[in-house]
């Protein structure tokens, strides 16, 4: 018999109760207008900052394999930071796996979300196959937020934590990077 492994991650939270989804205070319109009152706080953002249990988290997936993440290392070369991963497919049948990599301000100037996404990659593996995955992300992207006063990104300089798992909760992977200026930027 051929099995096939799906691998699909969801691409969303899904809350436990209505109530528990970050906009339900603010959902719908009054007088034609609505309010967006989540800021940055949505999705995964929100479960993370209210501790809020779900029923399933973002990236959560179902698969006929398992899977093993290991051996994290983060680099700073030029201006990216640069993330690799050993993934081994622990299971008995040929899978993929979805590494999610999410970077943290350890002190930050405003309010911000735990952590957040800045990168993903996805490697297909046979059983007992074990691979390096990379993934790289300039550090002005890791690293900004806007910054409505300057009417501009900010890249603040300070300690960044780096999280690599496979889904926005559970077990994750950690290490750290340092950025030592403050830049501020506009454009892509």
């Amino acid at each position: 018999m051929l099995i096939i492994e799906k691998g699909g991650k969801l691409p969303l939270t899904f809350p436990k109760r209505l109530e528990d989804n970050p906009s339900f205070l603010n959902f719908g319109a009054m007088n034609g207008r609505v309010l967006y009152g989540e800021d940055v706080f949505v999705g995964y953002r929100f479960y993370d900052s209210t501790e809020k249990e779900v029923l399933f988290p973002f990236g959560h997936g179902l698969s006929y394999s398992t899977f093993e993440i290991a051996d994290l290392g983060v680099q700073l070369v030029d201006h990216a930071v640069k993330v690799t991963v050993k993934v081994t497919n622990s299971g008995a049948i040929a899978g993929s796996e979805v590494v999610q990599l999410y970077v943290a301000q350890q002190k930050p100037s405003i309010r911000r979300p735990r952590k957040e996404l800045k990168g993903f990659s996805k490697v297909h593996l046979q059983p007992g196959e074990s691979a390096h995955v990379d993934i790289s992300i300039d550090v002005k992207y890791a690293t900004s937020f806007w910054d409505e006063s300057k009417d501009s990104w900010k890249s603040e300089g300070g300690d960044y934590n780096v999280l690599v798992g496979n889904s926005s909760q559970g077990q994750l992977l950690e290490s750290c990077f340092n950025t030592s200026s403050t830049v501020y930027w506009k454009g892509l």
